[in-house]
């Protein structure tokens, strides 16, 4: 199972940090994922719930599918948003839990956070909080949450064990996960997992779906269903990177969930 500590770690944080700095500074610029508005369509975003929302919080959009076809936010939610980014799945939570929920947004890089606190305000939302943190170590009570959503994150966190027992201990019992990742199909070799660059290119972070799903029932959860699949790199601008996902088979899949009751 991939689980780095020390220097390695760090430099793996280090790297995925500094691309998506990139993301929120350079909305415009062309990544070996696809982002922004078309990426939302893409990957199954209905154009209204875009439309709700800020431009800015949509334009540094780097997820990897839809999560929110899951179902799992209702009205009244506590949710946490792992990876939220400029904002886009903490604002569409928002709606769906109204002002009598909160949304938290957990994110490490500081210009997203940023971005993401600025498109809050535009949006004239005060139930939204956005927090500094990676999901190895999330700073919220135990059983405080409803409804944990992730967008394309956990395949980028070195310790995996310890990211997937933290979203089950913030949930409440009967909380649900609805998550949208990158999988494989084959193993990643070994020398590939070393380097931290690679890691922010969302495919050598990533494990076997098997072992994806082993995870999550592993840290204690039930119920844990794929609903479905996406070829992702397909709309990669990169032949290499669309190259190396069709040899390892990543794709994307949206999972469900939840904690026994």
């Amino acid at each position: 199972m991939v689980a780095f500590v020390g220097e390695k770690k760090e430099s793996i944080f280090k790297a995925v940090s500094e691309m998506y700095t990139d993301v929120a500074n350079h909305p415009g610029r062309q990544f070996h994922f696809p982002t922004g508005r078309p990426a939302c369509l893409f990957v199954g975003y209905p154009s209204v719930q875009l439309d709700a929302i800020p431009e800015t919080a949509v334009e540094s959009f780097a997820g990897v599918g839809y999560p929110f076809a899951v179902g799992a936010i209702q009205q009244g939610d506590r949710v946490l948003d792992i990876g939220s980014g400029s904002g886009t799945d903490a604002l569409i939570a928002s709606t769906l839990v109204g002002p009598r929920g909160k949304v938290y947004g957990l994110d490490m890089t500081d210009a997203m956070l940023s971005k993401a606190r600025t498109n809050a305000k535009k949006m004239g939302v005060s139930h939204v909080e956005f927090l500094k943190g990676n999901a190895e170590k999330i700073a919220l009570p135990d059983a405080s949450i409803d409804s944990v959503t992730s967008n394309g994150v956990l395949n980028l966190v070195p310790d995996k064990p310890t990211a997937f027992g933290e979203i089950f201990r913030v949930l409440r019992p009967g909380g649900r996960i609805q998550i949208a990742d990158i999988v494989l199909g084959k193993p990643i070799r070994p020398e590939s997992r070393n380097d931290p660059q690679l890691w922010a290119e969302c495919i050598v972070g990533a494990v076997q779906e098997e072992d994806y799903l082993a995870l999550f029932r592993a840290a204690g959860l039930k119920h844990v269903t794929v609903i479905g699949a996406l070829d992702y790199f397909s709309e990669s601008s990169e032949a290499d990177t669309r190259e190396v996902a069709m040899k390892y088979g990543a794709k994307t899949v949206v999972i469900t969930g939840s904690k026994p009751s």
